[in-house]
């Protein structure tokens, strides 16, 4: 079982750098966040951040290729990110 965030598939060394300067360091407080929320808190952190980066941690924890995941579920991760990012407004 992948305990790291540098073992998962679709996840680099410059996304892992960039998840552990946003504060998510482990598998599980990925999960616990979602790929949508993770995504967020690293854009909030002033990561250098495109849309691909989200692909990724949805294809990582869904276990799917990016490529798959930014094909067939490009539209309802938008969306997920508009209503996530309208309900946590920054202050």
């Amino acid at each position: 079982m992948i305990n790291s965030l540098a073992a998962l598939p679709n996840i680099g060394p410059k996304s892992t750098q960039m998840l552990e300067q946003a504060g998510i360091t482990s598998l599980q407080q990925l999960r616990g966040l979602g790929s949508v929320a993770a995504y967020v808190q690293v854009k909030r952190a002033g990561g250098p951040v495109s849309l691909n980066l989200l692909w990724a941690l949805e294809a990582a924890l869904s276990n799917q290729p990016w490529q798959e995941v930014a094909r067939l579920h490009r539209t309802s991760l938008l969306l997920a990110l508009e209503e996530y990012e309208k309900q946590n407004v920054m202050p």
